[in-house]
């Protein structure tokens, strides 16, 4: 969709470079044949187990490659790993929220909290986050997951959206990920 995009813009201002594949156009061995230096994981509609190999992709190349999920992608993380996905407890399009956070790896050097813009109707079940993964954003109005993070491999999700206008410091958090992963050009 246009967010993916806009995160493709963003990136590439950055210094990243890119290729793009739709979820459902593509096969997890090509993507590991390609052997990238990082995986971002877009947003779009649906549900994770209706976004191509997303899930799937997800297992296969977290150990080895840094994956970087947003929205969709994000609640992908969360189900490759165990956890459940359900409806928000309010449907935010467009909204923004302050983001509570850690100030860890890829929210390093951002505000604690904050405005980041959500565009979502689903998110990570809290109460089902498993062991593997580690909540280190909430939303302060509700509590809702808005940040995770392996504990042990290079995995982030991202429930807002990074690449919006809405989100203060989105191209910091970008350029956060491409530092600390080497996955810029």
């Amino acid at each position: 969709d246009s967010f993916t995009y806009n995160l493709v813009q963003y990136l590439g201002e950055l210094g990243a470079e890119l290729r793009v594949f739709r979820n459902d156009a593509v096969t997890v061995s090509e993507i590991a044949h390609l052997k990238p230096e990082g995986i971002v994981i877009s947003p779009g509609p649906g549900r994770p187990e209706q976004a191509g190999i997303s899930v799937e992709l997800i297992r296969a190349q977290s150990q080895q490659t840094p994956i970087l999920g947003v929205c969709l992608g994000h609640q992908a993380i969360g189900q490759a790993y165990g956890a459940r996905i359900v409806s928000a407890p309010a449907l935010l399009h467009g909204k923004t929220s302050q983001v509570l956070h850690d100030g860890v790896g890829i929210l390093a050097g951002i505000e604690s909290p904050f405005e980041a813009g959500r565009y979502h109707s689903l998110v990570i079940d809290g109460t089902t986050v498993p062991d593997e993964l580690e909540v280190v954003g909430t939303a302060s109005s509700d509590g809702t997951i808005m940040a995770v993070r392996h504990r042990k491999f290079p995995v982030f999700g991202l429930q807002f959206h990074p690449e919006s206008v809405l989100t203060a410091d989105g191209k910091t958090i970008l350029q956060n990920f491409l530092e600390c992963h080497r996955v810029s050009g």
